[in-house]
């Protein structure tokens, strides 16, 4: 990997961590909130993903239109297109964790110089279902899902 690559993913990750403390994405209970639409509703979390949406729709319109990225010899897009019984499931559990927990990967990893126990607690189960999830991938040739 090159220095401007590092650079770039660097700063990348850099910015994306200021902007999820910034709209308080690393607070959970503002997040709980957000989701419980038949409690305390907070909408303000609405113009995160708002912006959200937006900056990947710019990003997404520019990779069809450049050769190829600045940092790579082509772009790295989802090739699958169907919606099938594992993305549903995987969304659905990702879904339940991020209400139970209020908390996703990006602010989680975000949220360690917090040194919260309870979102380290998060990060180690995180780790553990990824590495589970990874061994049960290779026992069945790279298959793995619950589809």
């Amino acid at each position: 990997m090159t220095v401007a690559r590092v650079l770039a993913a660097g700063s990348s990750g850099l910015l994306f961590g200021f902007g999820l403390a910034l709209s308080g994405m690393l607070d959970p209970a503002r997040v709980r909130g957000f989701l419980d639409v038949f409690g305390p509703w907070d909408p303000s979390l609405a113009f995160v993903l708002g912006g959200a949406v937006a900056t990947a729709s710019v990003g997404l319109w520019l990779s069809r239109r450049l050769p190829r990225p600045a940092f790579d010899e082509r772009f790295h897009l989802p090739e699958a297109r169907s919606i099938d019984g594992k993305l549903l499931a995987g969304a659905a559990i990702f879904g339940m964790g991020w209400g139970m927990a209020g908390l996703c990967p990006g602010p989680a990893v975000a949220s360690i110089t917090l040194g919260v126990p309870a979102t380290l607690a998060f990060l180690a189960a995180m780790l553990a279902g990824m590495a589970i999830h990874d061994r049960k991938a290779t026992r069945l040739g790279g298959r793995a899902g619950l589809g």
